[in-house]
């Protein structure tokens, strides 16, 4: 009787140790968050933040050579998220 309960009891714990082995690589974590619906979400805001920056550059306004390069900054980041988002680096 107390063999039989042993054995019930270790396969219960070992039950609840699987989720923890089965969450995966970080890289696997980070494929199953792509293809989530919240990641096209996320590249359509980097879009609309890359076109609202590359308008800003355009328009040419009076900007110091320090703000041009911050501008260029903000536009290569959001360029590299939406790469990763997407999948391609």
């Amino acid at each position: 009787m107390k063999s039989s309960a042993i054995v019930v009891m270790a396969a219960f714990l070992m039950s609840a140790a699987v989720p923890v082995f089965a969450q995966g690589t970080a890289q696997e974590k980070e494929t199953c968050a792509i293809s989530a619906n919240t990641c096209l979400d996320k590249a359509k805001i980097l879009q609309k933040r890359i076109t609202k920056i590359k308008k800003e550059i355009k328009a040419g306004k009076s900007y110091s050579t320090e703000e041009m390069k911050m501008l260029e900054q903000k536009l290569q980041d959001a360029m590299d998220q939406l790469d990763k988002v997407e999948g391609k680096k």
